[in-house]
């Protein structure tokens, strides 16, 4: 009789929650079930050849002058983006001779890395490409603690972007001192959304210094383990590009053609002005409208509150496999040109709406994205413990055209 071995484990895991990881990946929330994915990306980098102009030369009375259309070259590098399980050897072990308890056991394993990849990817998604989770607050309080599991090292993060879906207990974080990022990991061990306090256990040779003397520095941040700079671009990298009005994004310079619509609240309450006007900027300057929004829990409930008629819009996810299986529901803003789904993301800022038109989100994957089974195996041997381990994720990046979205920002919380 042979034993519960590696390979058999490896083949039971595939067969059972390959697919079943894919449909979380590919539909865990509205903005990752509705943006494109491909997964043939090879090479070094991707050229993708962007119009930023009509084409022809146009007149009347006499033939006009032929004009050819103006194009620009974006160039898109893959980043890696990975999430990680272990599974104690005595447990597998443990679970031979009865696979019911097994496969409950790795169930459970499979799916909890999925949603924490697919967390991490809504993350990046909203964010900068920076990694960074929160920054200090040079008013704060000072920094508490010694780190250790009784006496966390507690950091006070601003207001300014705080995001609450950024904090996980569990995850690991490093401390990044203006742009040097000490290589020691420090674990959320508790997480204060009312106070914005980050209870941190580890070593960090900054928090030392900074005990019972100093707040954590405006200049000072938490990053995401591994991942300052790393990130793939994301929705605020596209949009303080366009505020800034200079630089490049995906190798091609700010211009007109080449920019989002921002528009800021300065404070002010949500109001279906505000938003009609975002609409009909973007299409504006894109010729497309925005066919969904995505917004806070914050804006959504104002928005709640002046709508008597609480439409529901309901829209299926985009991989065609998925059709069917499930769809987002949402409020229904009526546009000039239809009906478009209100939703909630809870990585989208409290201060900000998005209007996304969202066939022009595209995720670049190189193929093989998933678990990690390039060996033969799911499960491999940790070189240092008594444990094995899997990997899934893979090498993509995030690519968005910057004129068909707009941004309604600085609203009242």
């Amino acid at each position: 009789m042979s034993a519960f071995n590696l390979i058999s484990q490896s083949n039971l895991f595939k067969i059972n929650y390959y697919k079943k990881s894919e449909n979380v990946y590919n539909s865990a929330n509205v903005m990752q079930g509705r943006i494109k994915k491909r997964y043939d990306f090879t090479g070094k980098q991707r050229f993708v050849a962007v119009p930023i102009s009509f084409s022809g030369g146009v007149g009347s009375g006499v033939l006009p002058t032929a004009n050819p259309a103006n194009y620009e070259g974006a160039v898109i590098t893959a980043k890696k983006v990975y999430a990680v399980c272990a599974v104690d050897r005595e447990t597998i072990k443990a679970s031979q001779g009865n696979e019911g308890a097994f496969v409950e056991a790795t169930k459970e394993t499979v799916q909890k890395t999925v949603e924490a990849h697919m967390r991490n990817c809504s993350r990046i998604l909203f964010g900068d490409g920076s990694g960074i989770l929160g920054l200090g607050l040079a008013a704060g309080a000072n920094v508490a603690g010694t780190g250790t599991a009784v006496a966390p090292y507690i950091v006070e993060i601003t207001s300014v972007g705080f995001v609450d879906a950024n904090w996980e207990e569990n995850d690991l974080v490093q401390v990044n001192v203006n742009g040097a990022v000490e290589t020691t990991l420090l674990t959320i061990s508790s997480v204060d959304l009312t106070n914005r306090k980050i209870s941190l256990v580890g070593t960090s040779t900054r928090l030392a210094a900074l005990t019972g003397a100093n707040p954590f520095s405006a200049t000072d941040s938490l990053v995401m383990q591994g991942s300052y700079n790393l990130d793939p671009i994301g929705l605020k990298k596209v949009k303080d590009f366009s505020v800034a009005a200079t630089g490049s994004l995906y190798n091609i310079p700010f211009q007109r053609r080449w920019s989002m619509f921002v528009k800021d609240a300065n404070g002010a309450g949500l109001v279906t002005d505000l938003m009609n006007n975002v609409m009909l900027q973007v299409e504006k300057r894109s010729g497309k409208t925005p066919n969904m929004i995505v917004t806070s829990y914050e804006q959504y409930q104002k928005l709640l509150d002046q709508i008597e008629d609480h439409k529901r819009y309901s829209l299926p996810a985009r991989a065609a496999d998925l059709k069917g299986v499930l769809s987002f529901t949402g409020l229904e803003f009526m546009s000039i040109n239809g009906p478009v789904g209100v939703f909630i993301d809870r990585f989208c800022r409290k201060d900000e709406m998005w209007f996304i038109n969202d066939s022009y989100i595209e995720v670049h994957h190189r193929p093989g994205f998933g678990w990690f089974d390039d060996d033969g195996t799911v499960f491999l041997r940790a070189a240092s413990s008594d444990q094995y381990e899997a990997r899934y994720g893979g090498y993509y990046e995030n690519f968005i055209t910057p004129t068909f979205h707009g941004c309604l920002t600085g609203l009242a919380v």
